[in-house]
């Protein structure tokens, strides 16, 4: 386990990060993705500070959930996704790839509710800021085995919709992944990852992902 500090002087070249809310499978997705490959280490404090892990010149990292976080005061958590902004801000120059992972069942009634309450969606305004600041920007749909087949595009249509990229979505797969953490169907993400390290000549890098 490291922390950010000493990530920054232990020759690091790039970085990944992984963001999302509370609850949307961010920690399983990340055991699945990475596993063995990479160590992630756990210690007791962390749960609201990023998370790291290294692999060659390569940092992971998973930043605490944003949004709803069960036991923790308002405040707290508006001070969590500050931090969070603060964060891949200050280290923007080497985090090629940002990783937003959302709950895709659900996704299109959370935006809709914080619509109604004339509110920006916190998943929506991390997709903008991402993508405003520079960062290739991944969407990753997770707990996509809850969906049933005859509703899985319709779903995905809307998902695209709602972050602003205009339907169908498989006009997106280059930005949405649609996966299931739990069940281990990482397929798309694993090839959107590798499709970015290929195009930065980082192909050494694909035995990590």
């Amino acid at each position: 386990m490291e922390t950010s500090k000493i990530a920054a002087e232990s020759g690091i070249n790039l970085e990944i990060v992984f963001v999302g809310r509370s609850n949307v499978g961010k920690s399983s997705l990340l055991r699945e993705l990475f596993g063995a490959k990479v160590r992630v280490g756990r210690r007791p404090g962390v749960t609201l500070r990023p998370r790291h892990a290294q692999a060659s010149d390569l940092l992971i990292t998973d930043m605490p959930g944003f949004g709803f976080m069960s036991g923790v005061k308002d405040r707290k958590q508006d001070i969590v996704k500050d931090q969070t902004v603060r964060y891949i801000e200050d280290n923007a120059e080497r985090i090629k790839i940002g990783v937003l992972v959302i709950d895709g069942p659900t996704f299109p009634q959370i935006v809709d509710r914080w619509d109604s309450r004339d509110q920006i969606p916190v998943d929506i305004e991390m997709f903008d800021f991402l993508r405003e600041i520079g960062i290739d920007t991944i969407v990753a749909a997770n707990k996509m085995d809850k969906v049933k087949e005859d509703e899985y595009d319709p779903l995905l249509d809307e998902v695209a919709g709602r972050l602003g990229l205009e339907p169908p979505w498989q006009n997106w797969k280059h930005l949405i992944a649609p996966i299931s953490a739990k069940k281990g169907d990482l397929k798309a993400i694993k090839g959107l990852l590798r499709d970015r390290l290929h195009e930065m000549k980082r192909d050494d890098l694909f035995k990590y992902v």
